[in-house]
């Protein structure tokens, strides 16, 4: 992939502080992370809907729907992985620097780039949820019939199957949706965000 040369950052005339002061509410990442399955997109387009109900400006990114546009060059190798999650992270800043909370669900397997996105984000922008799920209950759901497929090899690399997923070591919630209903889960997000003033 060739870099970019001759570009120089052009300074905004809007900073993100003002943009929050604007929007009245802080700016940040709910970064969604889980098996297919456990209940990422459903989870985040429930509390999405909470958030809008309050006023919250918020835009959900889910990988399926990113991999039919932004991301539709990229496979599932760990390399595309990787670039797929990366290029979600500069997407999700763009949307912070804009004043707004961004939910993304995205399995995003792999711990170290989980970690980049971290990294991209300042320390109150971003905040991990596992949403964890046995993989015998997420293959019983298997809403698109990718756990049947995976299991009869015509999916290859299939996270959980024949490709790790690497559970968070210290997110700031675990959602259990084997335990609890999305409801559940997207309320706990909400008294979460309340504690914290980030809402």
């Amino acid at each position: 992939m060739a870099k970019s040369t001759n570009v120089t950052w052009h300074e905004l005339s809007l900073s993100k502080e003002s943009r929050r002061i604007q929007n009245a509410h802080h700016s940040f990442a709910i970064w969604f992370t889980g098996l297919s399955g456990s209940g990422k997109s459903t989870i985040a387009n429930e509390l999405a809907n909470s958030l809008y109900k309050n006023g919250i400006s918020n835009y959900v990114l889910d990988g399926d729907n990113i991999r039919h546009g932004l991301n539709k060059d990229l496979g599932f190798s760990a390399e595309d992985r990787k670039e797929n999650i990366r290029r979600i992270g500069e997407v999700a800043k763009l949307f912070i620097d804009s004043g707004q909370v961004v939910l993304t669900a995205f399995i995003s397997p792999f711990r170290e780039d989980r970690a980049i996105v971290r990294e991209l984000l300042e320390e109150d922008e971003f905040i991990e949820v596992y949403v964890k799920c046995p993989i015998e209950e997420c293959e019983n759901r298997d809403p698109k019939g990718l756990y049947e497929k995976a299991r009869q090899g015509i999916i290859k690399d299939f996270t959980g199957i024949d490709s790790p997923y690497e559970e968070p070591e210290n997110p700031a919630l675990v959602l259990e949706t084997d335990r609890y209903s999305i409801e559940e889960c997207a309320e706990r997000l909400i008294s979460y965000l309340t504690k914290r003033n980030f809402i």
